[in-house]
């Protein structure tokens, strides 16, 4: 059986490329990481992958806020052969396939209108901006799974710990119709807890103040998960500021990062809808 191939955009002040890539080989995957103009002039196409990936980073220096001049470029950008991107990664959704944006890759989703995305016609329903601190957040957070969440992305995980990394976390959702569609089909899929797996507002638990705890979305069909924390920042023990405490409390801890598991999880997925 041939390898899951993703693909991991990078360019334009994208800077979390080599992490993600990283990330995907470890979970058994084939990742390539290729710049978003080559894909405009159609050097490569997305077609040839069963995953998208958006990094983090600081698209375009946030300078008109986080990811918007990107999310323009990606929706409105007309292809070598004339084509919408957009409408490529329409094609590619509908044919079954996976994206996955990180940071300021779920900024990029959200201003897109690919999440939450449940009108079905990518007009923006919610977006991220400065977090109620007012600072950039640079620290570890705990967050909690929707057990009720349809991803792939993250099955069978509870609650982990997480990096972020980021100054325009706070989610807002555009009115209240919005919101109980949100909370209706569980889209709210990761969102923001105590040790003890809480939900919680409170700060500096919840660093950014985002609506409903929110620390990722995904679409309807679970194929689209954007999130704020970085789980390509822990694909190793050994990456947590306390791991020594860990390993010395249980010496049989594996030594995987609990990010790990959100890339190993749909590689295995994919590659069962491969054996189909």
């Amino acid at each position: 059986m041939n390898k899951v191939k993703s693909l991991i955009i990078t360019g334009y002040g994208i800077n979390c490329e080599e992490e993600l890539a990283a990330a995907y080989n470890l979970a058994g995957a084939e990742s390539q990481i290729v710049h978003l103009n080559d894909i405009f002039l159609e050097r490569f196409s997305i077609d040839d992958f069963d995953i998208l990936n958006f990094p983090g980073g600081f698209s375009f220096g946030d300078d008109l806020g986080s990811g918007k001049v990107l999310a323009n470029k990606m929706k409105y950008k007309k292809m070598s052969s004339g084509k919408l991107f957009l409408d490529e990664l329409k094609d590619f959704i509908d044919s079954g396939k996976y994206i996955l944006g990180v940071c300021n890759g779920f900024q990029f989703l959200v201003k897109m209108g690919l999440l939450p995305n449940i009108s079905g016609d990518m007009e923006q329903e919610v977006t991220l901006t400065r977090n109620d601190s007012s600072k950039f957040e640079d620290r570890w957070v705990w967050c909690k799974v929707n057990p009720n969440s349809n991803t792939p992305f993250l099955k069978g995980i509870d609650q982990f710990a997480v990096p972020v990394r980021h100054g325009e976390g706070k989610l807002i959702i555009r009115d209240e119709k919005v919101k109980a569609n949100i909370v209706e089909n569980n889209l709210n899929c990761l969102a923001y807890c105590t040790e003890a797996g809480e939900l919680t507002a409170e700060y500096p638990q919840n660093p950014n103040g985002s609506d409903l705890n929110c620390a990722g979305l995904t679409d309807k069909t679970g194929q689209i998960l954007g999130l704020m924390p970085h789980p390509e920042a822990y694909l190793s023990l050994y990456n947590h500021p306390n791991w020594g405490q860990l390993k010395r409390e249980n010496p049989e801890i594996s030594e995987d990062g609990e990010g790990l598991k959100i890339f190993r999880n749909i590689v295995e997925h994919i590659e069962t809808l491969k054996k189909i």
